[in-house]
């Protein structure tokens, strides 16, 4: 799998709700952060995905801008990105305009991120 399948392939296991672990390097400097948290390691990004995971349903991932550049042994992404999902613990309907970037290594099924950063824009007047 190339970067951009990697990344393509990890929207869609989100929408689908499927196990999102797989998708980082096991590494304790694997980072993740979210719009709600900063998960380090990979035991912790792993945890944070289960809990997600577990208290949400419905993903729309839309992506509007993928941008992948391959240098050497690492990979850089990033993507413009419409997020909604049901929040199964607030009963609630969730969503963001979001911005994602993050760096791939390769593992041994392609490409696995050892950072990923989500995050979302503020209003600077406010």
């Amino acid at each position: 799998m190339t970067p951009e399948e990697t990344v393509r392939a990890y929207y869609d296991a989100l929408r689908a709700g499927e196990p999102l672990a797989p998708f980082f390097v096991e590494s304790p400097a694997t980072v993740k952060v979210g719009i709600g948290e900063r998960l380090v390691g990979y035991a912790d990004v792993a945890n944070g995905l289960r809990e997600q995971t577990r208290t949400t349903d419905d993903w729309d991932v839309e992506s509007h801008d993928l941008r992948v550049v391959e240098r050497g042994a690492t990979a850089a992404v990033s993507d413009a990105v419409t997020l909604s999902w049901y929040d199964t613990e607030a009963f609630t309907e969730r969503t963001y305009e979001t911005r994602w970037s993050g760096t791939l290594l390769p593992s041994d099924d392609g490409w696995a991120f050892a950072g990923m950063h989500v995050s979302t824009a503020t209003d600077r007047d406010r």
